[in-house]
């Protein structure tokens, strides 16, 4: 069986040192040695300031708004995960979608101004499937409404946009280190920020609001635990080659498949990508429902992502303008992607994908 991702696990032996170290400290958790070796070992990797490692991704989107005081609304992408838009919600903010772009099937910046009113309180935009969102753009228009930018980089750990960690823009980014993520700890995420202010209260809000007996401020239970940052610490070294592992895949996808009826994203600005998704789109939903299931027939499990768009979930909103989201979130599969996946499998996949088109 072939799935869309596989987790990257270090050897057993190395991770088993990392817990003998846990049982003897009996520090299981409360921001350990481990979390904080981790935390400055990521720092150091991604050329960050701040990098506050939590319990997962999610968690660290509601943190980064309850920091920056948003309560009202926020201008977000309906082609994403709908952990940005839950985020939101349950943060009792209102989400107002703006329709993406054709091309890396970001949010449109264009799209955003138009959505901008007097409730705006900032901009929650997803860099989709790791690909960047246009930070330059994005940035005036925040800078011109008095607005926050808040970047949800699920997928961008080890992507560098005009020479500097895609982690470094926007006022907050967040990052998932799910155990399918290009870089994991089982579970769980980090918040990045090169704001003093913004870091201290991180610190505090992810843990119960207070230091000691002192209780500071609100608070959520959004740490992590020693055993998570020891299977980051034994996956970190590794990324380098985990990276390049998935650039050959995706290098031969590139190669095998028939472009003269598919689309996949395009890139504009100065990017090193991370290869953390392979999406393909096809001409209609009905061509994408006949290749997987051909493939599934194989033992193949692609995965439509994203679908649905999110504007059209009725329990997030009534109603919304997106018809490019709503259109491509129908058409769009990621094929299988992940560290080891064998070359003539990616042989096998592609002959499926063009023997239906």
């Amino acid at each position: 069986m072939i799935n869309v991702t596989k987790t990257y696990l270090p050897p057993l032996e190395e991770y088993q040192q990392y817990v003998e170290k846990i049982f003897k400290s009996n520090q299981l958790t409360n921001n350990g040695p481990m979390v904080k070796e981790l935390e400055q070992k990521l720092k150091d990797f991604l050329g960050v300031k701040h990098c506050l490692f939590v319990s997962n991704g999610t968690i660290a989107i509601q943190i980064a708004l309850k920091v920056l005081g948003i309560t009202k609304e926020v201008i977000t992408t309906p082609f994403s995960y709908c952990a940005t838009t839950h985020s939101l919600i349950w943060e009792n903010c209102k989400p107002v979608f703006a329709d993406i772009l054709t091309t890396d099937f970001c949010i449109d910046p264009e799209k955003v101004k138009e959505q901008i009113t007097e409730n705006t309180e900032a901009i929650l935009a997803t860099h989709v499937y790791g690909n960047p969102c246009d930070v330059d753009k994005l940035a005036q228009i925040a800078a011109d409404n008095n607005l926050k930018l808040i970047y949800d980089a699920a997928h961008c750990f080890g992507v560098n946009v005009n020479g500097t960690s895609i982690f470094n823009y926007g006022d907050i980014s967040t990052c998932s280190f799910h155990s399918t993520k290009v870089f994991h700890s089982t579970e769980g995420g980090a918040i990045f920020t090169d704001n003093d202010d913004y870091a201290y209260l991180i610190d505090r809000y992810r843990s119960f609001g207070h230091i000691g007996d002192n209780y500071l401020t609100i608070g959520i239970n959004g740490k992590n635990s020693e055993f998570h940052a020891a299977m980051g610490l034994c996956v970190l070294p590794r990324v380098g080659e985990i990276i390049e592992a998935r650039r050959q895949i995706f290098a031969l996808y590139d190669s095998l498949l028939n472009w003269s009826k598919l689309v996949k994203p395009v890139v504009s600005l100065p990017t090193e990508t991370n290869y953390a998704y392979y999406p393909i789109f096809f001409d209609s939903e009905t061509t994408l429902l006949k290749v997987k299931s051909n493939l599934e027939a194989k033992g193949i499990f692609p995965r439509r992502y994203f679908y649905p768009s999110l504007s059209s979930l009725k329990f997030v909103i009534e109603e919304s303008n997106c018809p490019i989201s709503d259109d491509y979130a129908k058409r769009a599969l990621a094929l299988p992607l992940y560290y080891d996946l064998s070359h003539e499998d990616v042989r096998v996949i592609a002959n499926i994908v063009n023997d239906c088109l």
